[in-house]
């Protein structure tokens, strides 16, 4: 495979998307409208793995690129956070 010229193209970014939407379908159960607070900071969470690898890969620099990687790496401890609340409280 060639060079990457697109963030789509990016096997993290994909696999972000995915985890985006398995998010944003779990917050649909009715469980959580027990905490809506939760839901949306899980929504934000998700949203923001995606944005942050693909602004970081189209800032052009390996250094930036690493740094919003980091970002995402964060946002994705948060979700996993989150789940453990949402299994503490039993909404899964």
């Amino acid at each position: 495979m060639g060079r990457v010229e697109r963030f789509e193209d990016l096997i993290a970014w994909q696999k972000a998307r995915v985890l985006r939407a398995a998010v944003a379908d779990t917050l649909r159960t009715s469980a959580f409208r027990a905490d809506p607070a939760l839901a949306s900071q899980m929504r934000r969470s998700a949203r923001s793995i995606m944005a942050n690898i693909a602004e970081g890969f189209d800032r052009h620099s390996r250094a930036e690129f690493h740094r919003f990687l980091g970002i995402a790496k964060g946002s994705c401890a948060e979700i996993r956070s989150d789940l453990y609340a949402a299994l503490d409280d039993r909404l899964i």
